[in-house]
């Protein structure tokens, strides 16, 4: 009786311990699943499509056009992937004058690896403008609105307020045209003179920039950059798009020009600005909102907030179009 039992007992131990190593097997072959799944998300940014496989890599261009550090070092990033073409979505009214600069040299440099067409959708204005001139070829649709090359410096002036209220403002500065112009005194003719110098010399830079990317003469650079905005069937014969149409029409130029087989997918790029004041709203917002199939939402929320930030957030020279209200 003794011996049976002690067989009983050995039995059950060696059970015990298969359940134990089922269990490990299982929890060892999860972990390398998911280490697995991890790792493909990060090398595809949580796309389907990984970086490294042919594909057509589109970059969309929103909103105000600031600090692109991140949208560059996405650039650079493509450049090195398994892409064989560009398409540049842009729908802005443009941004400051540093930030659309870095901008297009960056897809400058792209442009050397891969072909890029910019694909305008309801605008390309200012700043956006000056990205467009980035790629190989411009389109945009009849009645996008492109153009407005021109450089703006903008101010406030509270001092005839602060005056009606009996607000008086002193400072001591080492020189005249330190921080001027500001918004508490009227500003000196000297005052005035620095800035239309300021922006004088990013206009030149930026009409400079469209007579080479667009091959302008004098007289239709005088023309397109009078500050104005023009329809996509306006910007066509003055030379600032090469042709009217959409995504299928850059497609199609594509694999005209550059050989770039139009059966190839389509993969999204995209940044998140996780170091800005709204950025981790957007992160955030769009990766729980998702899960729960509210994405749309999410976006629209997290951008709404985002766009308010870059707003209060711009500072110096702006090539943006920006009309005013009556």
């Amino acid at each position: 009786m003794a011996a049976s039992a002690l067989d009983v007992d050995e039995v059950l131990a060696r059970r015990r311990l298969r359940r134990k190593l089922a269990f490990w097997r299982v929890f060892a072959l999860l972990v390398v699943l998911f280490g697995g799944l991890g790792a493909f998300a990060w090398w595809s940014d949580g796309a389907v499509l990984p970086r490294a496989s042919a594909h057509v890599a589109r970059v969309t261009i929103g909103g105000v056009i600031r600090n692109e550090r991140e949208r560059i070092e996405m650039l650079e990033a493509i450049g090195k992937s398994g892409a064989k073409a560009v398409i540049l979505s842009i729908d802005s009214p443009g941004g400051t004058v540093v930030g659309s600069a870095a901008l297009y040299d960056a897809l400058r440099r792209l442009a050397e690896k891969k072909p890029i067409v910019a694909v305008v959708g309801g605008m390309a204005a200012s700043g956006a403008y000056i990205a467009a001139l980035g790629a190989d070829h411009i389109v945009a649709p009849r009645n996008a609105l492109v153009g407005s090359i021109g450089v703006i410096f903008q101010f406030p002036n509270f001092a005839e307020l602060m005056k009606n209220v009996g607000i008086s403002y002193e400072e001591i500065k080492s020189s005249p045209l330190k921080a001027a112009p500001n918004m508490f005194d009227p500003p000196t003719e000297e005052a005035r003179a620095a800035v239309r110098a300021l922006v004088a010399d990013s206009y030149d830079w930026f009409k400079g920039l469209v007579a080479e990317r667009r091959l302008l003469d004098a007289d239709k650079l005088a023309l397109a950059a009078d500050g104005r905005v023009f329809t996509g069937h306006q910007a066509l014969p003055m030379r600032l798009i090469d042709e009217i149409g959409d995504e299928r029409t850059g497609r199609d130029w594509l694999a005209r020009e550059k050989g770039i087989d139009k059966d190839l997918p389509i993969r999204d790029w995209h940044t998140d600005r996780a170091g800005d004041e709204f950025g981790w709203l957007h992160a955030l917002s769009v990766r729980l909102m998702s899960l729960i199939g509210l994405e749309d939402i999410a976006r629209l929320v997290a951008d709404a907030a985002g766009g308010a930030a870059e707003q209060a957030r711009l500072d110096g020279l702006l090539a943006l179009w920006h009309p005013r209200g009556g």
